[in-house]
Order: C-alpha cells, then sequence, then structure tokens
C-alpha cells in the first residue's frame, strides 16, 4: 500500500511538474515575441535617425548653395521644398 501512495505521489509531482514546464515555454514564447516586436521596433528607429541625418546633411548642403542669381535662388527653393516633402512623406510612414 505505501509504494501505490508514493507512486501517486510521484504521478501528481510529474503532473504538476508537467504543467509548469508548459506554462515556462508559453512564457518563453511570449517573450521571444516581444523581443521580435522590440528589434523590429529598434530597427525602424535607427532607420528613422538615419533619414533624419540625411536630412540634416541635405539641408547643409541647401543652405550653403550660394544664392547669387535667380535660378540659383529657385534651384534653392525647389530644394526646400522637396525636402519637406519628404519630411511629410517620413512622418506618414513612419506613423
Amino acid at each position: 500500500m505505501k509504494d501505490f501512495e508514493e507512486l501517486q505521489k510521484l504521478e501528481r509531482l510529474t503532473e504538476r511538474v508537467e504543467q509548469k514546464v508548459r506554462l515556462l515555454e508559453q512564457e518563453n514564447s511570449a517573450l521571444k515575441n516581444q523581443l521580435l516586436s522590440y528589434q523590429k521596433k529598434l530597427s525602424d528607429q535607427e532607420e528613422a535617425l538615419e533619414d533624419f541625418k540625411n536630412q540634416i546633411k541635405i539641408s547643409k548642403i541647401v543652405r550653403n548653395i550660394p544664392v547669387e542669381n535667380k535660378a540659383s535662388a529657385e534651384l534653392k527653393g525647389r530644394i526646400d521644398s522637396y525636402i519637406k516633402e519628404i519630411d511629410k512623406i517620413i512622418t506618414y510612414l513612419s506613423e
């Protein structure tokens, strides 16, 4: 009789361990998904930062274009409007 009780205890313990393993596997899976999500967000933010750095470089180039005649002023205005339009598109895409 004692052996039977020991066997039942072991079976209950085994069931609890198996249940705990299943819960830990589910938690692990959820954490992996969360990590992938955070990595994607980080990648998107790094890409946006690079785009922003490029915009700053372009803006500096535009500001340094000498405005000697009407054609240069017109070119500078067009480039400036393109930059503004690109900014709007990036903002829209990042939402």
